[in-house]
């Protein structure tokens, strides 16, 4: 059985941690040597198999014409606010000597020449897209090779030449580009370390001692170096997106906290009942290990299945993070009942906030004094379970109509691709994209490139040139490249709106239904739309497309999981049904906030954005998995009463009451660092930190102390109904609650019966 697995795997390490912290530490060590010596780096290669962008990336790449790679551009205005390019010789004479010094830089394939194109006429720099109709505003394009030649020190070098012309020429210099995405230091460090103090704060709270905090922060450390050197490694083997670490980190610190709290707080029940330390680690490990190891494995299976949306770097992205996950539990069952071991007693004892709650008159029976820490946490939600216990109705439809109310922003959910117009005003590639914008519109921050194949067509490219620049959607289009060995044609075409309007995503689908198959007629000529926003659109298409089925099967897997474990037809249904309206929540708050700008100030939005394609679909294989821990932790408890009492009430009061405290600093916990990364620059990083901790507050308080025990008492002994024919063809769950009454009975961790209780607890010194 797996309980009797984690007993000996727990016992075993708290009888000899030093030996199990060392191969720890061996590992943190390999694992970063390893990263170093073979890891890769991450790398934005947002596309998938069949889509049309993709296709028109095919058709660049064969063409040789170097699109294929990132992109920079440098914006320019004259500091004298009376100059322009077209009258001022010395903001044009400062405009070819910063080209020519970009042109210089390392692996620069090449760039556009506003000044060249100045000396040609004024009309003919504004045709090509390079100096603005004021003449103000001037653009250096850079083509780069592709990101896998690329790294950090070219991003370096273009700033560093920046910042050295900034002092010597009359020019206000601005920078932005793919570049910058791809290699800008996001500062995952500092949230990091914000989220990790504001966890220990919470731990010394909740368990009254420095010691008993500090051991759940150090083994969530050691697990995440390990986890994100590992992803590091795999980085080096195939393209993890750069959205991977930041999200491994966000959740890792998150679940390893959280898995550690949950053995940490059974491990002092055991102490307080006067069990030896290494005794009462293993058993902690054997009892609280086993809904850790369930709910691990719902997290790493649930963000695996999103290869059903068939996105490589998706499914990618969910592996990489999947490893931090699978070595956060790892730690859970063997560092920490290694530093419990080498804690010995002293976890048992708390600080005095603890102590006086402890205290009790002389004359009080042992058990008392065993039991009152416990006994304590239980009375102070007690009250509150027993309330909304006795009026489940107006507790219940209160908390669903509150759920579904904030569920609604979702019927508005717009998937697209954050611009750097949503960046705040300090960084430079805010201050280039608001330049951009004011000179040559915003859609100029977003260009999508048409790759054709013209087949023998002659005069194709020519018809395409003329119904593109037609549609009332593009604004421009720069002048066609033709690769004469392979006669693919490539047109860089700006719309008329950003990169994140639902406009451009509409301008894309009608050039690809109307207007280019208007232009190719019947022929063997075909032509694809392609370009970062165009992959974008394309990837959350097929994300909204698939996200139904995906949903369909984690729920359908939750359901049959929850069914083994609790041998119950309604408490999965309920627990997959709540579980959905707290993460349709999450997803309306996200809405709210990004899309229509309701208290975005407070997280730093400078500018509403939609959703990013790919965040629902990582949300909710992430929540759902997340949720379960909490659900198998309080139905095991509830479950346990059940067994215990025959009494549908009591045991929902009972058993939601005594697990209460863990949930609720568990989830303070996840809240606090999924807040701490909810402040950062990058959009992306804010929903993904935001729709967490939202998701995480509204499960661990509306749901699981409102609606939980207001629903389990309304359907009272349903609640635990099977079907005889079920109960017979349904296989025994290695995480069966029933084992947690049966099983620490045999232990000695606990008795089933009021009377073995108080028997037990009398033996306790």
């Amino acid at each position: 059985m797996l309980s009797t697995a984690l007993l000996r795997l727990g016992t075993s390490a708290a009888r000899h941690p030093w030996r199990v912290i060392a191969v720890w530490l061996l590992a943190a060590v390999l694992a970063v040597l390893a990263a170093v010596a073979f890891g890769g780096r991450t790398v934005d290669s947002m596309t998938a198999p069949g889509l049309d962008s993709q296709r028109a990336a095919h058709l660049i790449e064969r063409a040789g014409t170097g699109q294929e790679g990132m992109t920079a551009q440098v914006v320019v205005t004259p500091r004298d606010s009376g100059a322009t390019f077209f009258g001022s010789s010395s903001a044009r004479t400062a405009l070819t000597r910063l080209q020519t010094e970009v042109q210089g830089l390392p692996h620069v394939r090449g760039t556009s020449d506003p000044a060249r194109a100045l000396d040609a006429g004024r009309d003919a720099a504004v045709r090509d897209g390079l100096v603005s109709s004021d003449g103000r505003i001037a653009v250096v394009r850079i083509q780069y090779p592709d990101q896998s030649r690329l790294s950090a020190a070219d991003l370096d070098a273009l700033v560093g030449l920046g910042d050295r012309l900034r002092a010597e020429l009359p020019l206000r210099i601005e920078m932005g580009g793919s570049l910058f995405y791809a290699f800008s230091d996001p500062g995952g460090g500092v949230r990091e370390l914000i989220g990790i103090l504001a966890a220990a704060a919470i731990l010394f709270l909740a368990f009254g001692s420095l010691v008993a905090a500090a051991l759940p922060i150090g083994m969530a450390v050691f697990g995440l170096t390990v986890g994100v050197a590992t992803m590091t490694v795999l980085a080096g083997v195939t393209d993890v997106p750069t959205f991977a670490p930041v999200l491994g980190s966000m959740v890792g610190l998150g679940v390893g906290i959280d898995y550690a709290l949950f053995v940490l707080a059974r491990h002092r029940d055991h102490l307080g009942r006067g069990l030896d330390p290494h005794e009462a680690a293993g058993r902690a490990v054997a009892t609280a290990g086993r809904p850790v190891v369930f709910a691990g494995g719902t997290v790493v299976v649930s963000i695996l299945g999103m290869a059903v949306a068939n996105v490589p770097f998706m499914t990618v992205g969910g592996l990489a993070v999947s490893i931090v996950v699978l070595t956060m539990v790892l730690a859970s069952v063997t560092l920490l009942p290694a530093f419990l071991g080498a804690a010995g007693p002293r976890l048992g004892r708390a600080g005095r906030i603890v102590r006086a709650l402890r205290a009790r008159p002389a004359g009080r029976t042992d058990r008392r004094r065993v039991t009152a820490a416990g006994a304590a946490s239980a009375a102070g939600w007690r009250p509150w379970i027993g309330h909304v216990n006795r009026h489940p109705v107006p507790y219940a439809v209160g908390a669903a109509g509150l759920l579904l109310t904030a569920t609604l922003p979702v019927l508005g959910l717009r998937v697209g691709l954050p611009d750097d117009g949503s960046l705040p005003p300090s960084r430079t590639e805010r201050r280039a994209y608001d330049l951009v914008t004011e000179g040559f519109g915003p859609g100029t921050n977003g260009p999508l490139v048409i790759a054709a194949d013209p087949a023998g067509d002659g005069g194709v490219v020519d018809r395409l040139v003329t119904a593109v620049a037609a549609d009332p959607g593009i604004a421009s289009v720069a002048p066609t490249q033709l690769d004469r060995a392979t006669g693919i044609a490539t047109l860089v075409v700006f719309p008329t709106t950003s990169p994140q309007d639902e406009a451009t995503a509409d301008t894309i689908a009608r050039l690809r239904t109307d207007v280019l198959p208007t232009a190719i007629g019947h022929g063997p000529a075909r032509a694809h739309v392609g370009g970062a926003a165009a992959s974008l659109s394309d990837v959350g298409r097929r994300t909204s497309q698939r996200l139904p089925l995906f949903v369909a099967a984690v729920l359908a897997m939750s359901f049959l999981l929850l069914l083994l474990v609790f041998r119950s037809v309604l408490v999965p249904l309920k627990a997959v049904l709540l579980n959905l309206l707290s993460i349709g929540a999450a997803y309306g708050v996200m809405v709210a906030v990004f899309q229509w700008g309701w208290g975005g100030a407070l997280i730093g939005l400078e500018a509403t954005v939609p959703i990013v394609s790919f965040i629902p679909m990582f949300l909710f294989a992430i929540l759902f998995g997340l949720s379960m821990d909490y659900e198998v932790f309080l139905l095991s408890q509830v479950r346990e009463e059940y067994l215990r009492t025959g009494d549908n009430g009591t045991a929902i009061v009972e058993g939601v009451s005594r697990t209460a405290r863990i949930i609720t600093s568990a989830a303070l916990i996840m809240v606090a660092v999924f807040l701490s990364f909810a402040v950062a620059d990058d959009p992306s990083t804010k929903m993904f930190g935001l729709g967490l901790a939202t998701a995480i507050f509204i499960d661990a308080t509306l749901v699981r102390m409102v609606l939980v025990p207001a629903t389990m008492t309304l359907l009272g002994r349903t609640n635990w109904w099977l079907p005889a024919w079920l109960d017979r063809i349904l296989p025994r769950s290695p995480v069966d609650p029933g084992e947690a009454a049966t099983g620490e009975a045999k232990w000695g961790l606990g008795a089933t019966t009021p009377r073995a209780r108080a028997r037990d607890a009398d033996r306790c010194p």
